[in-house]
């Protein structure tokens, strides 16, 4: 079975589309965490001589929230970009969450969120006219919802031991925690944001990226 990093979409592997689209925006340092089933086939990654200067960290973790304190260490010196390799959207859009994350100096953190909620289990949100996220969801009760890509300060690890003392074991309730704390998280818009969970949406996903190249701008 092939390792979701290296699942082929439109012929390129999830992770080698990541890697390339920051590459594009201008990214130039990459973490990439990776579990130890699939550190062999995935060990290719920290030979790459294209690209974010990648930097691959082999653990098991137990959820999203904990691969991002593995990461920790790494992302102390200032803002970064946070993704699952399983999250498919217009690379425009991006570039364009990207200026508005840079724009926001008074935001500890910038979420992508969209109307197109396919997720299983979508984190929703709900936003004032600022775009301002006051309040989070697990039930598909409002029009907004995550879509696994973020971009924060390091000011969000100053309550890492906290959560993990907590026992907060999901990235959305350490956002919820975030939101409680009085930490500044905004959305912003993407038309779509598709979640590569199932054999299904490969399908789904290619036809998306298939339009996005052929459409015009």
């Amino acid at each position: 079975m092939t390792p979701k990093p290296l699942l082929p979409i439109c012929g390129v592997p999830l992770i080698e589309r990541t890697l390339g689209i920051a590459k594009r925006a201008g990214i130039t340092d990459a973490c990439c965490i990776v579990n130890e089933q699939i550190a062999r086939e995935c060990a290719y990654l920290a030979r790459r001589t294209e690209g974010p200067t990648l930097r691959l960290v082999v653990r098991t973790t137990e959820s999203s929230m904990h691969s991002l304190f593995v990461l920790s260490s790494f992302l102390r010196d200032g803002p970064f970009c946070l993704t699952t390799v399983d999250s498919i959207f217009h690379e425009s859009e991006f570039l364009s969450f990207l200026q508005e994350a840079e724009r926001r100096d008074d935001a500890d953190g910038l979420l992508a969120v969209t109307r197109f909620i396919d997720d299983e289990r979508p984190l929703c949100v709900v936003m004032n006219s600022e775009m301002q996220i006051l309040d989070f969801s697990d039930s598909q009760s409002t029009e907004w919802a995550t879509g696994g890509l973020y971009y924060f300060t390091p000011r969000i690890f100053t309550l890492m031991e906290e959560a993990m003392q907590a026992g907060t074991c999901r990235l959305r309730n350490f956002l919820r925690l975030l939101n409680t704390r009085g930490f500044r998280l905004y959305g912003y818009p993407f038309s779509k944001i598709i979640d590569v969970d199932h054999k299904s949406d490969i399908a789904v996903a290619e036809a998306f990226l298939e339009q996005a190249a052929s459409t015009p701008g």
